[in-house]
Protein backbone atom coordinates (compact mmCIF):
# COMPACT_ATOMS: atom_id res chain seq x y z
CA UNK A 1 0.00 0.00 0.00
CA UNK A 2 1.28 3.38 -0.34
CA UNK A 3 2.32 5.36 1.93
CA UNK A 4 1.36 8.84 2.47
CA UNK A 5 1.80 11.88 4.55
CA UNK A 6 5.74 12.40 5.93
CA UNK A 7 7.27 10.24 3.66
CA UNK A 8 5.62 12.12 0.79
CA UNK A 9 6.57 15.64 1.98
CA UNK A 10 10.28 14.69 2.03
CA UNK A 11 10.12 13.04 -1.16
CA UNK A 12 8.73 15.92 -3.22
CA UNK A 13 10.47 18.91 -0.86
CA UNK A 14 13.47 17.21 0.15
CA UNK A 15 15.96 20.09 1.51
CA UNK A 16 16.21 23.81 0.41
CA UNK A 17 19.62 22.77 -1.52
CA UNK A 18 17.51 20.34 -4.44
CA UNK A 19 17.75 22.41 -7.86
CA UNK A 20 14.91 21.99 -9.78
CA UNK A 21 15.94 20.90 -14.01
CA UNK A 22 14.18 23.34 -16.34
CA UNK A 23 10.49 22.50 -17.41
CA UNK A 24 8.90 18.97 -17.21
CA UNK A 25 9.42 16.34 -19.45
CA UNK A 26 6.92 13.47 -21.13
CA UNK A 27 10.06 11.01 -20.28
CA UNK A 28 12.67 10.77 -17.70
CA UNK A 29 14.49 7.84 -19.20
CA UNK A 30 17.35 6.54 -16.14
CA UNK A 31 20.07 4.69 -17.26
CA UNK A 32 22.21 5.07 -20.92
CA UNK A 33 22.83 1.67 -21.13
CA UNK A 34 21.28 -0.74 -24.41
CA UNK A 35 18.00 -0.27 -23.36
CA UNK A 36 17.90 3.21 -22.67
CA UNK A 37 19.83 4.24 -25.49
CA UNK A 38 17.33 2.88 -27.48
CA UNK A 39 14.17 4.10 -26.07
CA UNK A 40 16.13 7.84 -26.09
CA UNK A 41 16.07 7.46 -29.48
CA UNK A 42 12.67 5.90 -29.96
CA UNK A 43 10.42 8.17 -27.53
CA UNK A 44 12.34 11.76 -28.70
CA UNK A 45 11.36 10.73 -32.56
CA UNK A 46 8.38 12.53 -32.02
CA UNK A 47 9.81 16.58 -31.71
CA UNK A 48 6.37 17.33 -29.39
CA UNK A 49 8.28 14.92 -27.02
CA UNK A 50 10.57 16.15 -24.23
CA UNK A 51 12.85 13.41 -23.30
CA UNK A 52 15.54 13.51 -20.34
CA UNK A 53 18.06 10.49 -20.36
CA UNK A 54 20.08 10.03 -17.05
CA UNK A 55 23.08 8.51 -17.05
CA UNK A 56 25.82 7.36 -14.09
CA UNK A 57 28.70 7.16 -15.94
CA UNK A 58 30.53 9.24 -18.81
CA UNK A 59 30.70 9.69 -22.50
CA UNK A 60 32.66 7.40 -24.56
CA UNK A 61 35.48 9.33 -25.39
CA UNK A 62 38.15 6.94 -24.40
CA UNK A 63 39.84 4.33 -27.18
CA UNK A 64 39.15 1.10 -26.08
CA UNK A 65 35.81 1.79 -25.77
CA UNK A 66 36.05 1.30 -29.55
CA UNK A 67 38.47 -0.89 -30.62
CA UNK A 68 36.95 -4.70 -30.26
CA UNK A 69 39.78 -5.92 -28.10
CA UNK A 70 39.53 -3.28 -25.80
CA UNK A 71 37.62 -5.14 -23.13
CA UNK A 72 40.26 -6.69 -22.13
CA UNK A 73 40.86 -3.52 -20.76
CA UNK A 74 37.52 -1.85 -19.90
CA UNK A 75 36.22 -4.92 -17.85
CA UNK A 76 38.18 -4.74 -14.42
CA UNK A 77 38.82 -0.60 -14.99
CA UNK A 78 36.42 1.91 -12.95
CA UNK A 79 36.67 4.08 -15.76
CA UNK A 80 34.36 1.80 -17.35
CA UNK A 81 33.09 -0.91 -15.00
CA UNK A 82 31.29 -0.87 -12.52
CA UNK A 83 33.38 -2.82 -10.37
CA UNK A 84 30.60 -4.38 -8.20
CA UNK A 85 31.56 -7.92 -6.32
CA UNK A 86 28.78 -10.66 -5.33
CA UNK A 87 28.52 -12.37 -2.29
CA UNK A 88 30.74 -15.37 -1.74
CA UNK A 89 29.13 -17.97 -2.95
CA UNK A 90 28.88 -21.07 -1.39
CA UNK A 91 28.11 -23.11 -4.93
CA UNK A 92 31.63 -21.88 -5.98
CA UNK A 93 33.54 -23.06 -2.87
CA UNK A 94 33.01 -19.62 -0.94
CA UNK A 95 34.44 -17.98 -3.94
CA UNK A 96 33.00 -13.96 -4.60
CA UNK A 97 33.10 -12.77 -8.53
CA UNK A 98 34.09 -9.92 -10.01
CA UNK A 99 30.39 -8.73 -11.65
CA UNK A 100 31.38 -6.40 -14.55
CA UNK A 101 28.67 -4.15 -15.57
CA UNK A 102 29.25 -1.01 -18.14
CA UNK A 103 29.67 2.42 -16.65
CA UNK A 104 29.41 4.82 -19.67
CA UNK A 105 26.82 5.46 -22.33
CA UNK A 106 25.89 2.57 -24.16
CA UNK A 107 26.30 0.42 -21.09
CA UNK A 108 27.42 -3.12 -21.46
CA UNK A 109 27.44 -3.13 -25.10
CA UNK A 110 30.33 -0.87 -24.80
CA UNK A 111 32.56 -3.29 -23.36
CA UNK A 112 30.95 -6.44 -23.81
CA UNK A 113 31.57 -9.46 -26.23
CA UNK A 114 29.63 -7.62 -29.30
CA UNK A 115 27.90 -11.29 -29.92
CA UNK A 116 24.68 -11.33 -31.74
CA UNK A 117 22.58 -13.25 -29.99
CA UNK A 118 18.77 -13.16 -30.01
CA UNK A 119 17.90 -16.87 -27.85
CA UNK A 120 15.75 -19.40 -29.00
CA UNK A 121 11.81 -19.09 -30.10
CA UNK A 122 10.89 -21.45 -27.07
CA UNK A 123 12.16 -18.40 -24.62
CA UNK A 124 9.47 -16.08 -25.94
CA UNK A 125 6.96 -18.47 -26.13
CA UNK A 126 7.43 -19.59 -23.06
CA UNK A 127 6.77 -16.27 -21.96
CA UNK A 128 3.86 -15.45 -23.36
CA UNK A 129 2.94 -18.91 -22.22
CA UNK A 130 3.19 -17.13 -18.67
CA UNK A 131 0.04 -15.51 -19.78
CA UNK A 132 2.65 -11.83 -20.94
CA UNK A 133 0.67 -11.42 -24.37
CA UNK A 134 2.79 -9.89 -27.06
CA UNK A 135 6.00 -11.57 -25.83
CA UNK A 136 6.29 -14.90 -27.95
CA UNK A 137 8.97 -15.31 -30.71
CA UNK A 138 6.23 -14.04 -33.93
CA UNK A 139 5.84 -11.08 -31.73
CA UNK A 140 9.64 -10.27 -30.73
CA UNK A 141 11.09 -11.33 -34.60
CA UNK A 142 9.63 -7.75 -35.62
CA UNK A 143 11.10 -6.17 -33.41
CA UNK A 144 14.67 -7.21 -33.76
CA UNK A 145 14.70 -7.11 -37.48
CA UNK A 146 13.78 -3.24 -36.84
CA UNK A 147 16.76 -2.85 -34.62
CA UNK A 148 19.11 -4.51 -37.46
CA UNK A 149 21.12 -3.29 -39.89
CA UNK A 150 22.50 -7.20 -40.67
CA UNK A 151 25.15 -7.63 -43.22
CA UNK A 152 23.14 -10.69 -44.26
CA UNK A 153 20.81 -8.05 -45.79
CA UNK A 154 16.65 -7.30 -45.53
CA UNK A 155 14.92 -11.04 -45.42
CA UNK A 156 13.15 -13.56 -43.12
CA UNK A 157 14.99 -13.59 -40.46
CA UNK A 158 17.06 -9.90 -40.59
CA UNK A 159 16.69 -6.63 -41.23
CA UNK A 160 18.79 -3.97 -43.01
CA UNK A 161 18.76 -0.14 -42.41
CA UNK A 162 18.84 0.07 -38.70
CA UNK A 163 21.10 1.59 -35.80
CA UNK A 164 21.95 -2.04 -34.88
CA UNK A 165 25.01 -2.84 -37.30
CA UNK A 166 25.36 -6.55 -37.27
CA UNK A 167 29.09 -7.77 -39.14
CA UNK A 168 31.06 -11.16 -39.70
CA UNK A 169 33.97 -11.90 -37.82
CA UNK A 170 37.18 -10.20 -39.33
CA UNK A 171 39.53 -12.78 -38.12
CA UNK A 172 39.92 -16.30 -37.83
CA UNK A 173 42.11 -19.08 -36.07
CA UNK A 174 42.76 -22.52 -37.77
CA UNK A 175 42.36 -23.79 -34.41
CA UNK A 176 38.52 -22.65 -34.10
CA UNK A 177 38.09 -24.27 -37.21
CA UNK A 178 39.53 -27.18 -35.86
CA UNK A 179 37.00 -27.15 -32.69
CA UNK A 180 34.28 -26.68 -35.09
CA UNK A 181 34.76 -29.83 -36.54
CA UNK A 182 35.06 -31.35 -33.56
CA UNK A 183 32.00 -30.02 -33.07
CA UNK A 184 30.21 -32.03 -36.27
CA UNK A 185 32.37 -35.58 -35.00
CA UNK A 186 30.56 -35.19 -31.90
CA UNK A 187 27.23 -35.07 -34.14
CA UNK A 188 26.81 -30.96 -33.17
CA UNK A 189 25.79 -30.19 -37.16
CA UNK A 190 26.99 -26.63 -38.27
CA UNK A 191 25.12 -23.84 -39.04
CA UNK A 192 25.57 -20.44 -40.45
CA UNK A 193 23.13 -18.35 -38.08
CA UNK A 194 22.20 -18.65 -34.73
CA UNK A 195 19.70 -16.45 -34.62
CA UNK A 196 16.52 -17.76 -36.95
CA UNK A 197 15.29 -19.45 -33.91
CA UNK A 198 16.87 -22.98 -33.03
CA UNK A 199 20.54 -22.21 -32.25
CA UNK A 200 21.38 -25.95 -31.89
CA UNK A 201 24.93 -26.13 -33.60
CA UNK A 202 28.02 -24.74 -33.79
CA UNK A 203 29.20 -21.49 -35.68
CA UNK A 204 30.95 -18.25 -35.82
CA UNK A 205 29.54 -15.30 -33.63
CA UNK A 206 27.96 -12.61 -35.73
CA UNK A 207 29.38 -9.16 -33.85
CA UNK A 208 28.05 -6.03 -32.87
CA UNK A 209 30.75 -4.23 -34.95
CA UNK A 210 31.27 -1.88 -38.53
CA UNK A 211 34.17 -2.03 -40.59
CA UNK A 212 36.06 -3.82 -37.42
CA UNK A 213 34.93 -1.02 -34.38
CA UNK A 214 32.80 -2.01 -31.77
CA UNK A 215 29.13 -0.79 -32.58
CA UNK A 216 27.77 0.25 -29.50
CA UNK A 217 24.10 1.30 -28.45
CA UNK A 218 25.52 4.65 -28.13
CA UNK A 219 27.10 4.33 -31.55
CA UNK A 220 23.74 2.95 -33.30
CA UNK A 221 20.73 4.77 -31.36
CA UNK A 222 21.65 8.00 -28.72
CA UNK A 223 24.49 9.76 -30.85
CA UNK A 224 22.37 9.80 -34.09
CA UNK A 225 19.17 10.89 -31.33
CA UNK A 226 21.13 13.74 -29.74
CA UNK A 227 20.79 16.07 -32.47
CA UNK A 228 17.25 16.63 -31.72
CA UNK A 229 16.83 19.52 -29.84
CA UNK A 230 14.13 17.47 -27.34
CA UNK A 231 16.47 14.97 -26.02
CA UNK A 232 18.92 15.72 -23.25
CA UNK A 233 21.49 13.75 -21.77
CA UNK A 234 22.86 14.28 -18.25
CA UNK A 235 25.86 11.71 -17.59
CA UNK A 236 27.36 11.68 -13.96
CA UNK A 237 24.18 11.48 -12.19
CA UNK A 238 23.59 9.27 -9.61
CA UNK A 239 19.82 8.51 -8.68
CA UNK A 240 18.91 8.90 -4.99
CA UNK A 241 15.19 8.11 -5.67
CA UNK A 242 12.06 8.10 -7.90
CA UNK A 243 9.65 11.03 -6.68
CA UNK A 244 6.20 9.43 -6.00
CA UNK A 245 2.62 11.50 -4.91
CA UNK A 246 -0.47 10.03 -5.02
CA UNK A 247 0.46 6.38 -5.98
CA UNK A 248 2.06 8.04 -9.35
CA UNK A 249 5.62 8.74 -10.39
CA UNK A 250 6.12 12.70 -10.75
CA UNK A 251 9.82 12.84 -11.04
CA UNK A 252 13.44 12.07 -10.08
CA UNK A 253 16.14 13.45 -7.62
CA UNK A 254 19.45 12.63 -8.40
CA UNK A 255 22.64 14.19 -7.60
CA UNK A 256 25.46 15.66 -10.20
CA UNK A 257 28.73 17.11 -9.53
CA UNK A 258 28.17 17.71 -6.29
CA UNK A 259 24.28 19.34 -6.55
CA UNK A 260 21.02 17.74 -5.98
CA UNK A 261 18.86 18.10 -8.74
CA UNK A 262 15.06 17.34 -9.36
CA UNK A 263 13.86 16.47 -12.70
CA UNK A 264 9.84 16.77 -12.97
CA UNK A 265 7.81 13.98 -15.22
CA UNK A 266 4.42 14.58 -16.87
CA UNK A 267 4.66 11.47 -18.41
CA UNK A 268 6.17 8.54 -17.29
CA UNK A 269 9.70 7.32 -15.84
CA UNK A 270 11.13 4.91 -17.05
CA UNK A 271 13.95 2.59 -15.63
CA UNK A 272 16.72 1.52 -18.16
CA UNK A 273 19.51 1.08 -15.50
CA UNK A 274 19.71 -3.04 -15.63
CA UNK A 275 19.63 -6.15 -13.42
CA UNK A 276 21.45 -4.41 -11.03
CA UNK A 277 20.52 -0.79 -11.04
CA UNK A 278 16.59 -0.65 -11.64
CA UNK A 279 16.30 -2.81 -8.44
CA UNK A 280 18.42 -1.04 -6.92
CA UNK A 281 17.20 2.55 -7.57
CA UNK A 282 13.46 0.89 -6.93
CA UNK A 283 14.70 0.04 -3.41
CA UNK A 284 16.09 3.09 -3.07
CA UNK A 285 12.71 4.67 -3.55
CA UNK A 286 11.12 2.09 -1.08
CA UNK A 287 9.45 0.10 -3.66
CA UNK A 288 10.34 -3.58 -2.74
CA UNK A 289 10.62 -6.02 0.37
CA UNK A 290 10.24 -4.07 3.60
CA UNK A 291 12.14 -6.37 5.64
CA UNK A 292 14.89 -5.92 3.17
CA UNK A 293 14.66 -1.69 3.37
CA UNK A 294 13.84 -1.34 6.63
CA UNK A 295 17.24 -2.41 8.12
CA UNK A 296 18.85 -0.32 5.90
CA UNK A 297 16.95 2.64 6.81
CA UNK A 298 14.51 2.83 3.87
CA UNK A 299 11.04 3.66 4.99
CA UNK A 300 8.83 1.28 2.67
CA UNK A 301 6.59 3.49 -0.22
CA UNK A 302 4.93 0.23 -1.75
CA UNK A 303 5.71 -3.71 -0.47
CA UNK A 304 6.72 -5.37 -4.01
CA UNK A 305 8.39 -8.69 -2.54
CA UNK A 306 10.01 -9.24 -6.22
CA UNK A 307 11.91 -6.26 -6.48
CA UNK A 308 15.42 -7.83 -5.80
CA UNK A 309 14.13 -11.38 -6.45
CA UNK A 310 14.52 -14.01 -9.11
CA UNK A 311 18.17 -12.87 -10.51
CA UNK A 312 19.72 -15.36 -12.85
CA UNK A 313 22.81 -15.60 -14.81
CA UNK A 314 24.69 -17.33 -16.90
CA UNK A 315 27.91 -19.59 -14.81
CA UNK A 316 30.37 -20.07 -17.14
CA UNK A 317 32.96 -23.21 -16.65
CA UNK A 318 36.17 -22.26 -18.32
CA UNK A 319 37.75 -24.95 -19.26
CA UNK A 320 41.18 -24.07 -20.54
CA UNK A 321 43.54 -26.40 -22.61
CA UNK A 322 47.10 -25.85 -24.03
CA UNK A 323 47.87 -26.32 -27.41
CA UNK A 324 50.49 -27.22 -29.29
CA UNK A 325 51.65 -26.65 -33.15
CA UNK A 326 49.45 -23.69 -33.75
CA UNK A 327 49.10 -20.31 -32.93
CA UNK A 328 46.55 -18.39 -30.40
CA UNK A 329 46.31 -15.06 -28.95
CA UNK A 330 48.54 -15.64 -25.98
CA UNK A 331 51.96 -15.40 -27.87
CA UNK A 332 50.86 -12.38 -29.85
CA UNK A 333 49.49 -10.49 -26.94
CA UNK A 334 53.19 -11.64 -25.23
CA UNK A 335 55.45 -10.59 -28.23
CA UNK A 336 55.78 -7.14 -29.12
CA UNK A 337 57.10 -7.15 -32.41
CA UNK A 338 53.81 -9.44 -33.73
CA UNK A 339 51.82 -6.72 -30.88
CA UNK A 340 52.98 -3.74 -33.34
CA UNK A 341 52.08 -6.10 -36.52
CA UNK A 342 48.42 -6.29 -35.06
CA UNK A 343 48.26 -2.46 -34.41
CA UNK A 344 49.10 -2.00 -37.79
CA UNK A 345 46.81 -4.68 -39.24
CA UNK A 346 43.98 -2.85 -37.53
CA UNK A 347 45.17 1.03 -38.19
CA UNK A 348 45.49 0.26 -42.05
CA UNK A 349 43.03 -3.01 -42.81
CA UNK A 350 40.36 -2.73 -39.74
CA UNK A 351 41.32 -6.44 -39.62
CA UNK A 352 43.27 -8.78 -37.32
CA UNK A 353 43.12 -9.98 -33.30
CA UNK A 354 42.09 -6.09 -32.61
CA UNK A 355 39.17 -6.53 -33.94
CA UNK A 356 38.54 -10.01 -32.15
CA UNK A 357 35.42 -10.30 -29.90
CA UNK A 358 36.47 -12.56 -26.88
CA UNK A 359 34.71 -15.67 -27.92
CA UNK A 360 34.14 -16.05 -32.21
CA UNK A 361 33.07 -19.61 -32.27
CA UNK A 362 29.87 -20.93 -30.65
CA UNK A 363 28.71 -24.23 -30.15
CA UNK A 364 24.92 -24.99 -28.73
CA UNK A 365 24.41 -27.95 -27.79
CA UNK A 366 22.21 -30.31 -25.12
CA UNK A 367 23.79 -31.88 -22.21
CA UNK A 368 22.01 -35.04 -22.38
CA UNK A 369 19.26 -37.13 -24.67
CA UNK A 370 16.63 -35.87 -22.00
CA UNK A 371 16.86 -31.98 -23.08
CA UNK A 372 14.16 -31.24 -25.86
CA UNK A 373 16.45 -28.45 -27.02
CA UNK A 374 19.99 -27.08 -26.36
CA UNK A 375 20.69 -26.28 -23.32
CA UNK A 376 24.59 -25.72 -23.20
CA UNK A 377 26.16 -22.80 -24.49
CA UNK A 378 29.99 -23.15 -25.66
CA UNK A 379 32.14 -19.78 -25.78
CA UNK A 380 35.30 -21.09 -27.35
CA UNK A 381 38.49 -18.31 -27.16
CA UNK A 382 41.85 -18.17 -29.16
CA UNK A 383 43.16 -17.11 -25.57
CA UNK A 384 43.47 -17.84 -21.90
CA UNK A 385 43.41 -15.77 -18.85
CA UNK A 386 42.90 -16.49 -15.25
CA UNK A 387 39.96 -14.16 -15.25
CA UNK A 388 38.90 -11.05 -17.20
CA UNK A 389 41.58 -7.66 -16.66
CA UNK A 390 44.34 -9.78 -16.06
CA UNK A 391 46.95 -10.53 -19.02
CA UNK A 392 47.03 -13.29 -20.93
CA UNK A 393 48.94 -16.67 -20.07
CA UNK A 394 52.01 -16.91 -21.45
CA UNK A 395 51.77 -20.31 -22.64
CA UNK A 396 49.50 -21.41 -25.85
CA UNK A 397 45.94 -22.10 -25.03
CA UNK A 398 42.61 -22.07 -25.68
CA UNK A 399 39.62 -21.41 -23.56
CA UNK A 400 36.43 -23.75 -24.13
CA UNK A 401 33.58 -22.26 -21.62
CA UNK A 402 30.62 -24.38 -21.21
CA UNK A 403 27.41 -22.88 -19.75
CA UNK A 404 23.89 -23.85 -18.66
CA UNK A 405 21.72 -21.91 -20.83
CA UNK A 406 19.00 -21.84 -18.30
CA UNK A 407 19.63 -22.18 -14.68
CA UNK A 408 17.50 -23.25 -12.60
CA UNK A 409 19.39 -21.19 -9.23
CA UNK A 410 17.75 -18.06 -8.36
CA UNK A 411 19.76 -15.37 -6.46
CA UNK A 412 18.91 -11.95 -4.81
CA UNK A 413 20.50 -8.15 -5.72
CA UNK A 414 19.44 -5.95 -2.24
CA UNK A 415 20.09 -3.01 -0.58
CA UNK A 416 22.89 -2.53 1.41
CA UNK A 417 22.53 0.88 2.53
CA UNK A 418 19.83 3.80 1.71
CA UNK A 419 22.88 5.79 0.36
CA UNK A 420 22.77 5.43 -3.65
CA UNK A 421 26.70 5.41 -4.40
CA UNK A 422 26.45 2.23 -1.91
CA UNK A 423 26.75 -1.05 -4.24
CA UNK A 424 24.02 -3.58 -3.50
CA UNK A 425 24.64 -6.66 -1.87
CA UNK A 426 24.76 -9.47 -5.16
CA UNK A 427 24.10 -12.82 -4.76
CA UNK A 428 23.49 -15.15 -8.12
CA UNK A 429 23.59 -18.35 -5.58
CA UNK A 430 24.78 -20.02 -8.50
CA UNK A 431 24.57 -23.89 -8.36
CA UNK A 432 22.57 -24.28 -5.49
CA UNK A 433 20.03 -26.45 -6.99
CA UNK A 434 20.93 -30.40 -7.84
CA UNK A 435 19.65 -29.74 -11.46
CA UNK A 436 22.35 -26.88 -11.98
CA UNK A 437 25.25 -29.02 -10.34
CA UNK A 438 24.11 -31.92 -12.65
CA UNK A 439 24.07 -29.90 -15.92
CA UNK A 440 27.75 -28.37 -14.75
CA UNK A 441 28.92 -31.41 -14.50
CA UNK A 442 27.10 -33.04 -17.74
CA UNK A 443 29.23 -29.25 -19.91
CA UNK A 444 32.55 -30.59 -17.79
CA UNK A 445 32.51 -34.05 -19.66
CA UNK A 446 31.28 -32.43 -22.81
CA UNK A 447 34.45 -30.24 -22.66
CA UNK A 448 36.47 -33.07 -22.54
CA UNK A 449 34.33 -35.38 -24.63
CA UNK A 450 34.87 -32.10 -27.46
CA UNK A 451 38.68 -31.97 -26.87
CA UNK A 452 39.25 -35.58 -27.64
CA UNK A 453 37.32 -35.69 -30.67
CA UNK A 454 40.11 -36.75 -33.74
CA UNK A 455 39.83 -33.37 -35.60
CA UNK A 456 41.84 -32.07 -32.34
CA UNK A 457 44.70 -34.61 -32.27
CA UNK A 458 47.26 -32.38 -34.06
CA UNK A 459 46.89 -29.73 -31.50
CA UNK A 460 47.51 -32.35 -28.84
CA UNK A 461 44.88 -30.45 -26.92
CA UNK A 462 46.18 -30.55 -22.61
CA UNK A 463 43.52 -29.75 -20.12
CA UNK A 464 45.06 -27.01 -17.23
CA UNK A 465 41.77 -26.50 -16.03
CA UNK A 466 40.38 -27.97 -14.35
CA UNK A 467 42.74 -30.48 -14.84
CA UNK A 468 43.60 -33.80 -15.19
CA UNK A 469 43.57 -34.86 -11.87
CA UNK A 470 39.34 -34.08 -11.30
CA UNK A 471 37.66 -37.17 -11.91
CA UNK A 472 34.79 -38.03 -14.06
CA UNK A 473 32.00 -38.24 -11.36
CA UNK A 474 29.51 -36.41 -10.40
CA UNK A 475 30.61 -35.21 -6.95
CA UNK A 476 34.75 -34.42 -8.32
CA UNK A 477 32.71 -32.20 -11.30
CA UNK A 478 30.40 -30.24 -9.30
CA UNK A 479 32.86 -29.21 -7.23
CA UNK A 480 35.47 -28.21 -10.35
CA UNK A 481 32.51 -26.47 -11.29
CA UNK A 482 32.74 -24.17 -8.16
CA UNK A 483 36.45 -23.98 -8.51
CA UNK A 484 36.13 -22.83 -11.92
CA UNK A 485 32.75 -21.32 -12.89
CA UNK A 486 32.61 -17.32 -13.20
CA UNK A 487 29.90 -15.34 -14.47
CA UNK A 488 29.37 -14.52 -18.33
CA UNK A 489 28.06 -11.44 -17.69
CA UNK A 490 24.31 -12.20 -17.91
CA UNK A 491 22.60 -11.25 -15.15
CA UNK A 492 18.49 -10.35 -15.55
CA UNK A 493 15.07 -11.05 -13.63
CA UNK A 494 15.55 -8.97 -10.84
CA UNK A 495 12.38 -6.91 -11.95
CA UNK A 496 10.46 -9.65 -13.77
CA UNK A 497 7.44 -9.56 -15.69
CA UNK A 498 4.47 -11.11 -14.82
CA UNK A 499 0.42 -11.37 -14.56
CA UNK A 500 -1.23 -9.20 -11.53
CA UNK A 501 -2.02 -12.38 -9.57
CA UNK A 502 1.56 -13.43 -9.18
CA UNK A 503 3.08 -11.84 -5.96
CA UNK A 504 7.00 -11.91 -6.97
CA UNK A 505 6.07 -9.75 -10.26
CA UNK A 506 6.94 -6.28 -10.37
CA UNK A 507 6.18 -5.71 -14.16
CA UNK A 508 2.78 -6.45 -16.07
CA UNK A 509 3.00 -7.27 -19.86
CA UNK A 510 3.53 -3.57 -20.99
CA UNK A 511 6.48 -3.36 -18.28
CA UNK A 512 4.22 -1.37 -16.07
CA UNK A 513 5.38 -1.12 -12.32
CA UNK A 514 2.80 -2.76 -10.24
CA UNK A 515 0.72 -0.48 -8.28
CA UNK A 516 2.62 2.90 -8.89
CA UNK A 517 1.39 4.43 -12.37
CA UNK A 518 3.73 6.42 -14.60
CA UNK A 519 6.61 4.23 -13.75
CA UNK A 520 8.03 1.15 -15.94
CA UNK A 521 10.98 -0.93 -16.15
CA UNK A 522 12.68 -1.67 -19.54
CA UNK A 523 15.93 -3.60 -19.69
CA UNK A 524 16.79 -7.00 -19.11
CA UNK A 525 15.58 -7.08 -15.32
CA UNK A 526 12.41 -7.51 -16.67
CA UNK A 527 12.69 -10.91 -17.70
CA UNK A 528 10.68 -13.64 -16.24
CA UNK A 529 13.43 -16.31 -17.04
CA UNK A 530 17.08 -15.81 -18.82
CA UNK A 531 17.38 -16.27 -22.76
CA UNK A 532 19.39 -19.14 -24.02
CA UNK A 533 22.41 -17.16 -24.99
CA UNK A 534 23.89 -13.65 -24.61
CA UNK A 535 21.31 -11.49 -23.10
CA UNK A 536 22.78 -7.72 -24.82
CA UNK A 537 20.22 -8.81 -28.22
CA UNK A 538 17.56 -9.92 -26.01
CA UNK A 539 17.83 -6.70 -24.31
CA UNK A 540 18.00 -4.65 -26.90
CA UNK A 541 14.84 -6.29 -28.13
CA UNK A 542 12.79 -5.63 -25.08
CA UNK A 543 13.58 -1.41 -25.65
CA UNK A 544 12.10 -1.56 -28.75
CA UNK A 545 9.17 -3.48 -27.78
CA UNK A 546 8.90 -1.25 -24.65
CA UNK A 547 9.13 1.80 -26.44
CA UNK A 548 6.33 0.59 -29.16
CA UNK A 549 4.44 -0.01 -25.98
CA UNK A 550 4.89 3.61 -24.48
CA UNK A 551 4.03 5.14 -27.48
CA UNK A 552 1.13 3.14 -27.94
CA UNK A 553 -0.02 3.77 -24.73
CA UNK A 554 0.38 7.66 -25.27
CA UNK A 555 -2.31 8.35 -28.14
Amino acid sequence: MIAEGRALDRALNGRAAVERIDGDYDYVVVGAGTAGCILANRLSADPRRRVLLLEAGGRDSWIWFHIPVGYLFALGNPRADWMFRTEAEPGLNGRALHYPRGKVIGGCSAINGMISMRGQAADYDGWRAMGLPGWGWSDMVGCFRRLEDHFLGDGEHHGAGGGWRIEEARVSWPILDAVREAAGELGVPAIPDFNTGDNEGAGYFHVNQKRGRRWSAARGFLKPALKRPNLRLETGVMVERILVAEGRAVGVRYRQDGREVEARVRGEVVLAAGAIGSPQILQLSGIGRPDWLAPVGIETVLARPGVGANLQDHLQQRAIFKVSNTRTLNESYHDLPRRALMGLDYAFRRRGPLTAAPSQLGIFMRSGPEQNRANIQFHVQPLSLDRFGEPLHRFPAITVSACNLRPTSRGTVRPRSADPAAAPAIAPNYLSTEADRHVAADAIRATRRLMAQPAMARFRPEEYLPGPAVGDDDAALAKAAGDIGTTIFHPVGTARMGTPDEPEAVVDARLRVFGIAGLRVIDASIMPTITSGNTNTPTAGIAEKGAEMMLADAR
